[in-house]
């Protein structure tokens, strides 16, 4: 059967990416720390030399299924290897967002519950040099320190999502696991978010926040200070979902 995709292209014009997106999958997640299964959002997406007509998208799938099923984020310099040898592409590219949940416990009553983060995992392969981009967010609880310092009684307060990418490359693809991510995105808050509270939990955590009063600029800062110390290569953005204003507040950090 004739092969239209691998027919010749005269126009003399490179696609940076071509591929596919929105294909979900079953994948079980292990790092040596974490273990979770879980359905995971994957986007494959080669290169495509300038006398290509087109890619093979039937390959990335199958890539997808003898790869990324029992994915090791570890591994992702012998995944991408193989994809782009399999696409015979100079460039590849591969996102798979999933959640990982880790056990909480209420602070006064000692009831455990489940708390839920977004991991993404952006996989990139160029001329055979391997990056990572690492993502986790994290729900945090946060107290206006302004609001606190002019009111009379009380405090403003609000969840924030606190999103830490780290970037790694070559042998250090994976400078940090997820665990330590979510560990690093949550410490800087004013107190946790925590899904099942009992009156006396409730209570526990008002004053904790209360007596952590942080702005968005100061969880930013301390997510990337950090980092910094950990000579992680990250970005970190906070989102305060403001309680008493129309808007969010947003903070960035580069380090």
């Amino acid at each position: 059967m004739h092969d239209v995709q691998s027919e010749r292209d005269g126009r003399g014009i490179e696609i940076d990416q071509v591929g596919i997106s929105g294909l979900r999958y079953p994948v079980t997640f292990d790092d040596g720390d974490l273990r979770q299964q879980g359905i995971a959002d994957v986007m494959v997406a080669a290169r495509l030399q300038h006398d290509r007509r087109g890619t093979h998208m039937s390959r990335m799938v199958a890539l997808v299924h003898e790869f990324l099923q029992d994915f090791d984020p570890r591994a992702v310099g012998t995944v991408l290897k193989a994809g782009a040898a399999a696409l015979d592409t100079p460039g590849l590219s591969m996102h798979l967002s999933t959640s990982i949940a880790r056990e909480v416990v209420a602070p006064a009553s000692g009831i455990p519950s489940w708390a839920v983060h977004d991991v993404l995992f952006a996989m990139h392969w160029d001329a055979g040099l391997v990056r990572l981009d690492t993502s986790v967010t994290c729900e945090v609880t946060s107290l206006c320190p302004c609001s606190k310092h002019i009111s009379d009684y009380g405090a403003h307060n609000q969840r924030s999502e606190v999103t830490l990418r780290v970037t790694g490359e070559g042998d250090s693809a994976y400078p940090a696991r997820v665990r330590e991510l979510v560990g690093l995105a949550t410490a800087c808050s004013s107190a946790p978010v925590v899904p099942l509270v009992k009156r006396p939990d409730e209570r526990v955590l008002t004053m904790q926040a209360y007596d952590n009063p942080v702005f968005v600029e100061d969880m930013a800062r301390e997510v990337s200070a950090a980092c910094r110390s950990r000579d992680l290569a990250h970005r970190v953005t906070v989102r305060n979902l403001e309680s008493i204003h129309s808007h969010d507040a947003v903070a960035v950090v580069n380090g």
